[in-house]
């Protein structure tokens, strides 16, 4: 990797030719076997973006059951930031997979859930004492983290942000915003949860400040400071359409929040280990977390979250109070450690920066030749466009859905988000190589001048 962050050759992975190969059409026959096979043994409510039924994975690819090979740009949703089958991975996770499975830490602990409890204690932002705490998703890790704010502050309620997602579970969904498809008909919802105006350039053109005093009217006025034990936001929103809040914006609420008595925690499951240019966003926007929420890219592929913060704050609860079963599986915490020190020292987040730069020329492009782009916002390798109608700025799903559908049917794998489903967001692996990243933007080009 030159020191621009470019990037000719996968990083890691399995040793797969770094093409765009279609040899059947999308689905092949073979993956439509298994999506027959699928909807008759798998509940209607666990969908799929792409058709195919995957067979290898590694560096920008993502190889099918037919044969063919699709450019990777979603990561799995963020999650395989160093590159599918890294091969340290690989070799960690099969030592420890030869030594044993699980214990279940709380009965009989082991050294690698401590070991990554330091790294997150160490790499996390703040120059304070912290603890952490290890679990198996993200939503479980911001649940922990309401727990947690809960405990320590003796008060019950919390703010999450217009957009927000944090999860699937009672209290997260009732965290998240959207209805469709998170929360529709799945009430009702844990209480004593509030919901404040996010700072979304795009949409209200509010400076950071402006859109900070708005949202903590909301909080002193609808909901009041006495009893409020914790904000919950992501730094830059993730299934809620990669908003960017304006300059300003977190650093009033941290500060109001410290002024306050009030828990700041940052939900970076999808902003967290690179992917945004820094190792966490929050460094991106100057601000330091009371508790911060990791899991997606923490383990390169495997099943692992954890809660990270001030450790007068993680110690509130009692002994027995957090945990779970397979909370910080000794297989997943030899892949997380493996993976933080790739983030540390392979310069994955210069190389998210490059990759970053990539994609902000060409989909600027874009949307100064093709006005259904309202927007391109974004950081390091966590870039989206908006699509819109251009005559009334209305969100344009079905011109997002349609351009989505396109792509994946010509090889690329692209993911929507949004409120409204009018965003395409572009999570591409760490480790795709330049020219692959280029072409698949291209079939994307293609795909929007068709429609």
């Amino acid at each position: 990797m030159s020191a621009t962050g470019t990037l000719t050759t996968p990083l890691g992975g399995p040793s797969l030719p770094q093409e765009r190969r279609l040899v059947t059409s999308i689905p092949g026959p073979r993956s439509r076997a298994l999506l027959e096979r699928k909807a008759a043994a798998v509940a209607a409510g666990v969908g799929h973006t792409a058709p195919i039924e995957a067979v290898a994975a590694g560096g920008g690819v993502v190889v099918d059951a037919d044969g063919n090979s699709l450019i990777d740009l979603g990561s799995g949703i963020a999650v395989t930031t160093i590159g599918n089958a890294h091969p340290k991975i690989v070799e960690a996770v099969q030592a420890q997979v030869a030594q044993f499975t699980h214990t279940c830490f709380m009965i009989s602990p082991y050294e690698s859930y401590v070991a990554v409890a330091e790294a997150l204690n160490r790499i996390t932002p703040g120059e304070f004492a912290k603890k952490s705490a290890l679990f198996n998703s993200g939503a479980e890790a911001v649940e922990n983290a309401v727990k947690i704010a809960r405990k320590f502050t003796g008060k019950q309620a919390v703010v999450a942000f217009d957009h927000g997602y944090h999860g699937r579970t009672n209290l997260t969904m009732a965290l998240t915003a959207k209805a469709m498809p998170y929360k529709s008909g799945f009430g009702p919802f844990a209480s004593e949860i509030y919901r404040a105006p996010l700072s979304y350039p795009f949409r209200d053109g509010l400076s950071g400040a402006d859109a900070a005093a708005r949202a903590i009217a909301v909080m002193e006025k609808q909901i009041g400071v006495d009893g409020l034990a914790a904000v919950v936001i992501e730094p830059i929103q993730g299934e809620g359409g990669f908003i960017v809040p304006a300059d300003g914006f977190l650093n009033a609420l941290v500060d109001w929040c410290r002024a306050n008595g009030v828990v700041f925690i940052a939900d970076e499951i999808q902003t967290g280990f690179a992917r945004t240019g820094a190792m966490f966003a929050s460094e991106v926007f100057g601000i330091v977390p009371d508790l911060i929420t990791t899991a997606k890219g923490i383990a390169g592929g495997l099943p692992l979250a954890a809660v990270t913060g001030r450790a007068e704050i993680m110690d509130a609860s009692h002994a027995g109070g957090l945990g779970g079963t397979y909370g910080g599986n000794p297989v997943a915490c030899a892949a997380a450690l493996v993976a933080i020190e790739a983030f540390e020292e392979e310069g994955l987040a210069q190389r998210a920066t490059g990759i970053g730069d990539i994609l902000t020329r060409r989909l600027t492009a874009l949307k100064a030749a093709d006005p259904r782009i309202g927007d391109v916002r974004g950081r390091g390798a966590m870039i989206a466009a908006e699509f819109v109608d251009p005559a009334t700025g209305a969100p344009d799903a079905a011109l997002t859905s349609a351009v989505a559908k396109s792509c994946i049917a010509d090889g690329v794998i692209v993911l929507t988000c949004g409120t409204y489903g009018n965003v395409i967001r572009f999570l591409p692996p760490l480790s795709i190589p330049d020219d692959l990243l280029e072409e698949g933007l291209d079939v994307v080009a293609a795909a929007l001048a068709a429609h």
